[in-house]
């Protein structure tokens, strides 16, 4: 009878500590994803700024 209670807290244990894992992989993707869409964020500035500042360039070598 008590080994069958200590049982079933190891299990518990276990199981408490596998769905603990599971929810910290998950909060892991969702931070991953959004990570990813920052980095492509950051990447549409640069491109747009790069852009931007050929056109200036581009412009000042006319003005001389």
């Amino acid at each position: 009878m008590v080994e069958e209670v200590l049982l079933r807290i190891v299990l518990a244990v276990i199981i408490g500590t596998l769905a603990a894992i599971v929810y910290s992989l998950r909060v892991l993707v969702l931070m991953e994803r959004r990570v990813a869409r920052i980095e492509t964020h950051l990447d549409k500035m640069v491109h747009r700024t790069l852009l931007e500042e050929a056109r200036i360039e581009k412009s000042l070598k006319r003005r001389r």
